[in-house]
This record gives structure tokens, C-alpha cells and sequence, in this order.
């Protein structure tokens, strides 16, 4: 049987999916937060993003509309989050807060040292 968190992660899952902005800022909470480790070879937002907007433009750029690129849902950290995958390698891992039904953190890994266990042989 599936949680509210479960069903809060698919949601988020199939908006990137559709790269669907306005659905990826419905499953978020309004104060949402992400926070992302890319190491120095995938720079990206040297800070945390907060609000359901920036947050979803952010989940937009960075999971959504990839080509090539596959968006699963897994356990990550022992609850549902998010792996993308190009080709078998895992390019980001995210792990996923909920408050009631809606995403309120992400925290979204793109550092490649830190990805290799996630990948597909």
C-alpha cells in the first residue's frame, strides 16, 4: 500500500517526466527547499532554492525533459525518491521530504564521485 509520501515522490516523478513545470509546482509545497551537491566538476546553485516556483524550475532544468535520460522512482535513503538515469548512469539521486501530500525538500545529488553505486550495469 502506498503513503502520501510515495504518492507525492510518483507525482513529482511523472511531472519531470511530461516536463511539466505547472505540475512539478503543484506537487511542491510552497516553501519547498532544495539544496544540491554537484562537487566542482557540475557546478550548479551554490545555495539552497526556496519556493515551489524557483524550486520547480530548478527540478525542471536539472531532471526534466533530458533526452535519453529515464526518471524512476526508488528508495533512496529508505523512502521513495528519484534516480535519473542516461544510458544505465545514474546523473542525479534524489532524496525527497514530504509535509502532508506535497514535496517540501529535495535534496538532489549530481556529484558523479558520489553516483557510481547508483548506476546500471
Amino acid at each position: 500500500m502506498r503513503d502520501r509520501h510515495d504518492e507525492a515522490v510518483r507525482a513529482l516523478a511523472a511531472a519531470c517526466r511530461r516536463a511539466d513545470t505547472a505540475a512539478l509546482r503543484a506537487a511542491l509545497d510552497a516553501d519547498a527547499v532544495a539544496v544540491c551537491d554537484s562537487g566542482a566538476p557540475a557546478p550548479t546553485a551554490p545555495h539552497s532554492i526556496h519556493g515551489a516556483r524557483d524550486v520547480a524550475r530548478l527540478v525542471a532544468v536539472l531532471l526534466c525533459g533530458r533526452p535519453g535520460a529515464d526518471v524512476t522512482v526508488e528508495a533512496v535513503n529508505g523512502r521513495a525518491g528519484l534516480v535519473l538515469r542516461r544510458g544505465g548512469r545514474a546523473v542525479a539521486v534524489v532524496a525527497v521530504g514530504t509535509a502532508g501530500a506535497a514535496v517540501s525538500r529535495l535534496w538532489i545529488v549530481l556529484n558523479p564521485a558520489k553516483l557510481g553505486g547508483w548506476h546500471r550495469r
